[in-house]
């Protein structure tokens, strides 16, 4: 992590709320600033003797709300829900950690969602207290609109409650610049990778955001590794911000009124007046330009042969009979020991009759290659020409399709006509998947838990999605560099699928 001074003293806000004990402590900043990393650090640094429950999905009522918090400082309760039972469970627990010398912090990550309902059952808990001290610290992490939400009059109570409050900004120009070679020390990355000029476009471009500095130059220094270069430079910055949608083209200037069009145009003719006059004196003191002989046409350059690694793959993936979505699906097909039941060109709605499923997405190379599955990448040899190529693996520098035979093609190549496009076909735990979020239940939870190796608390609970099982889940996303969400998606559920030794599911054919 790179700490800077704001993350710093953020963080010391924290941790002196937690000390201090007893009602709120509000951290908030604009999205994407590191408020959620903030959070794990200070998860790294509290005492031993202070227990945390972390709530990272605020969309819940007041029942739902008491109950994740009970789940995660592991407290026992009735299964007929209601406040009073879930609040004497709680005060219950408390009053013996108080005991034993010991602090209960509840952290709440994007508490501008909570309800003005469930913000004032919070301000209640405060109320738990001895004849000498409180027993539960509140932490509250959220957006700007946290702010404004906490100001309101009806809130009024809860804000006097407050202990400590630090609001994280952007990075300036010199924490940009820093934070960007502290990233690139850590992966051993070469200082000078980005030129001064497109680390000054990157921090007008980004703001001084972190994710957004995260984005741009992601996509920058894929940008000069499909072209070539050695260095970022600002059009390489500016062209990635388009593709991540940071830099919008500027809007088409209005014409101007005609009495300032005829200014426009005196002026230019007497600028050029004036230029004229001190270029002909120029031109009279420089010696004469010698005239051709004879005249003739000028002739447009030839035009330069592509590489022979090129021409093989325009020609390989030209070819008509492979131009087609439903023959890289059958190459696809193969891999799971399955072929098409019918004589029709094979579609999504055919592979889903298999037991399996497409997953279509758009992404950078590097994490396509972290899915490690074989992907249909979409590839763009000329406008409006689209072609199909199942990549099945990596040789070095080199990626292997495989069309009606597998070729090896540069990756720099492949970078000029694939534009992150692709489709996976992949083995669902159902049909329809789409994803698996705290709260739920379903068989395929149980299988999650193995894999991360989470045991329930009770057997009834082996398929229920509990707080407990979305740490594990934002811990292994994060490893994987997924968002940390803790909700199980398709690109989730196939890294843990991954965990599994067995060959059962296709991998890429990674060779040296």
């Amino acid at each position: 992590m790179y700490a800077s001074h704001q993350h710093q003293e953020g963080l010391a806000h924290l941790l002196y709320g937690i000390q201090v004990g007893g009602g709120f402590v509000a951290l908030t900043g604009e999205v994407g600033t590191g408020k959620t990393l903030l959070c794990h650090c200070l998860l790294q640094q509290l005492p031993a003797t202070v227990d945390m429950a972390l709530i990272l999905n605020p969309r819940l009522d007041a029942i739902e709300l008491l109950a994740s918090i009970c789940d995660e400082l592991g407290i026992q309760y009735p299964p007929a829900l209601s406040l009073k039972s879930l609040v004497d469970a709680l005060n219950k627990h408390l009053l013996s950690a108080h005991a034993k010398g010991r602090k209960t912090v509840v952290m709440i990550d994007e508490a501008q969602n909570l309800s003005l309902d469930v913000l004032e059952q919070i301000r209640l808990l405060t109320n738990l207290e001895t004849t000498t001290d409180k027993l539960l610290q509140i932490i509250l992490v959220g957006q700007p609109e946290l702010q404004t939400l906490l100001n309101r009059p009806a809130l009024r109570q809860l804000s006097q409650r407050i202990t400590a409050r630090y609001h994280l900004k952007e990075l300036d120009f010199s924490e940009t610049v820093t934070y960007i070679q502290h990233r690139l020390s850590i992966c051993s990355g070469d200082p000078a990778l980005f030129k001064a000029s497109a680390l000054r476009q990157i921090f007008k471009l980004s703001g001084g955001i972190p994710r957004l500095i995260n984005r741009l130059c992601d996509r920058a220094l894929l940008g000069a590794y499909a072209r070539g270069f050695t260095q970022v430079d600002v059009k390489i910055v500016n062209n990635s911000a388009k593709e991540t949608g940071l830099l919008i083209p500027p809007k088409r200037k209005t014409p101007k009124p005609e009495w300032q069009g005829k200014l426009l145009l005196l002026g230019l003719g007497v600028s050029l007046l004036i230029g004229g006059l001190f270029a002909l004196k120029r031109f009279e003191a420089m010696p004469p330009v010698p005239q051709p002989v004879t005249a003739a046409v000028v002739q447009p350059p030839p035009v330069q042969a592509l590489p022979v690694q090129q021409v093989s793959v325009v020609e390989s993936l030209s070819n008509q009979q492979h131009i087609l979505l439903s023959d890289a699906l059958g190459n696809a097909l193969k891999l799971f020991s399955k072929t098409n039941p019918s004589q029709k060109p094979l579609d999504c709605n055919t592979i889903e009759q298999l037991g399996l499923a497409c997953f279509m997405d758009k992404s950078t190379w590097g994490k396509v290659i972290a899915l490690n599955r074989p992907v249909i990448l979409e590839l763009e040899l000329a406008p409006k020409q689209k072609s199909f190529a199942l990549l099945t693996g990596l040789s070095g520098w080199n990626a292997l399709l495989t069309v009606d035979k597998e070729i090896s093609v540069p990756i720099a190549t492949l970078m000029e006509y694939w534009k992150g496009y692709y489709l996976m076909v992949w083995e669902p735990p159902m049909r329809g998947f789409k994803a698996l979020a705290p709260m739920q239940k379903h068989a395929a939870i149980g299988w999650m838990r193995q894999q991360l190796g989470v045991p329930a608390r009770a057997p009834e609970r082996t398929s229920f999605f509990d707080q407990t099982l979305m740490h594990a889940v934002i811990t292994f996303q994060r490893q994987q560099q997924l968002p940390g969400t803790g909700v199980v998606g398709v690109r989730t559920f196939i890294h843990l699928q991954n965990l599994q030794q067995a060959g059962r599911y296709p991998k890429l054919n990674l060779r040296d």
